[in-house]
């Protein structure tokens, strides 16, 4: 089964520019400078509402494999969704530093980044883009 999520050549800056919520569109500018620093990559459009960052390869024990953003994110109606691709499991302490949020396998959804401490972020995202780099690059 073909992944459906591809990169592609759309414009990232059209996408944001065409987020009709203030705080969001800045908050995914600050986002792209952000993830950009730490990862050394141009953001890429992923599918129609993802901006990602890097990509590496996986193969599942199970024998599917594929291509996936190192991180990224998606500005969703309700939060902005970042894409930490290791999980949380390792993160608990920065977690708890971070501020405001919610998380699930390896999505952490943030209402508006003044919610949480950026500094906090920016090491979370270093700390899951390291964990990726090691496993899979």
């Amino acid at each position: 089964m073909a992944q459906k999520t591809q990169p592609h050549d759309g414009s990232v800056d059209d996408f944001i520019n065409e987020i009709e919520d203030d705080v969001k569109r800045s908050d995914s500018l600050q986002l792209c400078r952000i993830m950009e620093d730490v990862t050394g990559e141009e953001p890429v459009m992923w599918g129609t509402s993802i901006v990602g960052f890097g990509k590496y390869h996986y193969v599942y024990e199970s024998g599917t494999e594929g291509d996936w953003l190192l991180t990224g994110f998606s500005p969703r109606k309700k939060n902005l969704s970042i894409y930490m691709m290791d999980g949380f499991k390792n993160h608990t302490q920065l977690l708890s530093k971070l501020g405001k949020h919610k998380t699930s396998v390896s999505c952490l959804y943030i209402s508006k980044l003044s919610d949480v401490d950026l500094g906090v972020l920016e090491k979370l995202l270093r700390a899951s883009i390291k964990n990726i780099r090691k496993k899979y690059c």
